[in-house]
């Protein structure tokens, strides 16, 4: 016989098919997306304590304006398909748009920050907090200052913020590109290859420094010479005595521009012992940042260990930054620049840690922030429920009711204790004839009687 059915049929090839997630993007869901909020909440805290305004910029871009930005990373833009209109591409960071949006508008000085989603054509390492699509919270300083104040106080927010998390131990590493491409020069790296050996050096985080003098040589035609005494130089950790030091030293001293990168650094951590914040950060030589626009300072946040699990739980920087000088310039039509330096924090990498502490502890996360269920101890009183409900709701309290004419109590009290709702407001027939309301709280089961109206009522107004 044959089967007359509709899209829902299970016989019939029109029913819809389950979709899967895309590769390298995730769903959230409620418990997820609280904790998330507590981390953005957390952060943008951080960022408006240190006077920043927020921006905002559209999801795409001209390919043109992110072409020749990110140096080998450059291959990871998604480019849109050309529908016979601009050729546009996917942002990469939020870092390039903030420069185009600085010199489109003339602005010569702010303090912003910005929070939004960036896409990286990447192979997606979920489990480490790696996506192809994912938030990025970005804090920037533009502006013409004095030397290392602005660079300062972005390390100051990276240890606030890190700190307020409560993640674990951190340290921020710190160096600067001129040293960086000084050190290049002196180890004898020819100038066209300072770029691709920079972010060679790049991957030490990842990779034994066998496999990166491997890299250097075989695969960048570097001298295994110019390799060796490279490494000597990435092997060294410390402060401002560091500095100091590699100031005096024969080979660092005959280049200008390495003495300007590490009298630069010398100056931060003297504001960086004001700031109180010296205990995690260190000057690392090996920290290289591979995009092509930092022209000083760079920086790089990385957890020593993950809170209160046993294991370190291996989820790489989550946090990085540095000084860009010169990319304003390039899209100023008479190539004028704009000082900047700024700070973007991890959010994905931060929020898998988040998660992961979450699932070991007994704590509940809630989901929402209802603070009173108005319930009823009889039948027929939705009317009265939903009166009372909406005068919370007049009043700026969160509340909420069950969808049902006569709900049993017993259900209304557990959907609180589910949920975490601190209170229920109980009605019943003999306190509408009292013209007062029941108040319990539901951890521990007292109750104390108020009268029904929402105005004559403080507890329910100061919830």
């Amino acid at each position: 016989m044959r089967h007359r059915c509709d899209v829902q049929c299970n016989h019939c090839s029109l029913k819809p098919k389950l979709t899967k997630e895309i590769t390298g993007t995730r769903d959230y869901n409620p418990k997820q997306m609280a904790i998330r909020e507590k981390v953005f909440n957390t952060i943008i805290s951080c960022f408006k304590r240190h006077g920043a305004e927020t921006i905002d910029t559209p999801v795409f871009e001209l390919k043109e304006t992110l072409t020749g930005k990110y140096g080998e990373d450059s291959k990871l833009i998604y480019d849109l398909k050309d529908q016979g209109g601009e050729l546009l591409s996917l942002r990469y960071d939020l870092t390039v748009p903030f420069a185009r949006y600085l010199a489109m508008n003339k602005i010569t000085n702010i303090k912003r920050y910005h929070i939004a989603k960036v896409y990286r054509r990447d192979n997606p390492a979920m489990t480490r907090g790696r996506y192809r699509e994912f938030y990025q919270c970005d804090f920037d300083i533009a502006g013409q200052y004095d030397a290392m104040i602005p660079d300062a106080e972005c390390l100051k927010i990276v240890y606030e913020i890190l700190h307020e998390l409560d993640l674990g131990d951190f340290r921020i590493k710190v160096n600067d590109r001129r040293i960086l491409d000084g050190m290049f020069a002196v180890c004898g790296v020819p100038d066209d290859k300072f770029r691709t050996i920079c972010s060679t050096v790049d991957k030490l985080d990842k990779m034994s420094w066998e496999d990166v003098k491997k890299e250097m040589v075989n695969e960048k035609g570097l001298s295994e010479q110019a390799a060796d005494q490279i490494g000597e130089y990435v092997s060294m950790q410390g402060g401002m005595d560091l500095a100091e030091h590699l100031l005096q030293d024969q080979k660092m001293s005959q280049s200008k521009q390495a003495c300007a990168g590490l009298s630069d650094i010398k100056l931060l951590f003297s504001y960086l012992q004001l700031f109180q914040v010296t205990d995690k950060v260190v000057f690392d030589l090996s920290l290289a940042r591979g995009l092509d626009y930092y022209t000083g300072v760079i920086y790089e946040a990385v957890l020593t260990q993950a809170g209160s699990t046993e294991e370190s739980v291996s989820v790489g920087s989550v946090a990085g930054g540095g000084r860009y000088d010169g990319l304003v310039g390039m899209f100023d039509p008479k190539g004028r620049k704009v000082p900047c330096v700024g700070v973007s924090i991890g959010i994905e990498r931060i929020f898998s840690i988040m998660e992961q502490k979450a699932e070991v502890s007994a704590e509940k996360v809630r989901t929402t922030e209802v603070q009173v269920m108005v319930a009823s101890a009889q039948k027929n009183l939705l009317e009265e429920r939903l009166k009372l409900t909406a005068e919370l709701w007049n009043a700026g309290i969160k509340a909420e009711v069950m969808y049902k004419k006569n709900p049993k109590l017993l259900s209304q009290l557990q959907h609180c204790e589910e949920s975490g709702i601190p209170l229920v407001a109980i009605l019943g027939e003999q306190e509408l004839k009292d013209g007062v309301v029941k108040l319990r709280v539901v951890a521990t089961r007292e109750e104390v009687s108020h009268t029904v109206d929402i105005h004559t009522a403080p507890h329910l107004r100061t919830i």
